[in-house]
């Protein structure tokens, strides 16, 4: 099963990004996950389950311990090609 989780961490900096936001891309960027996108107000990753799974867990201890109030987070399940 393939999963694709969007994310943002709070509270906004329009400034610049804060360490929770920053925290959250790295933790994204270096899992295994492909078809990772960060921007300003959201990021969005794809992969397998475990590894999606995995990689919210970490981003779920890493950004709040980074200073975050609140993670939104959507995951959603996508259709392999055959399916």
């Amino acid at each position: 099963m393939r999963l694709r989780v969007e994310f943002t961490t709070e509270p906004f900096n329009l400034d610049e990004a804060p360490a929770h936001a920053l925290v959250g891309r790295e933790v994204i960027r270096t899992a295994e996950l492909d078809a990772v996108d960060v921007g300003p107000f959201g990021n969005t990753a794809e992969g397998g389950a475990d590894a999606v799974l995995a990689a919210v867990e970490a981003l779920l201890h890493r950004t709040l311990g980074a200073g975050a109030t609140r993670v939104t987070l959507q995951i959603n399940v996508i259709e392999e090609a055959g399916e």
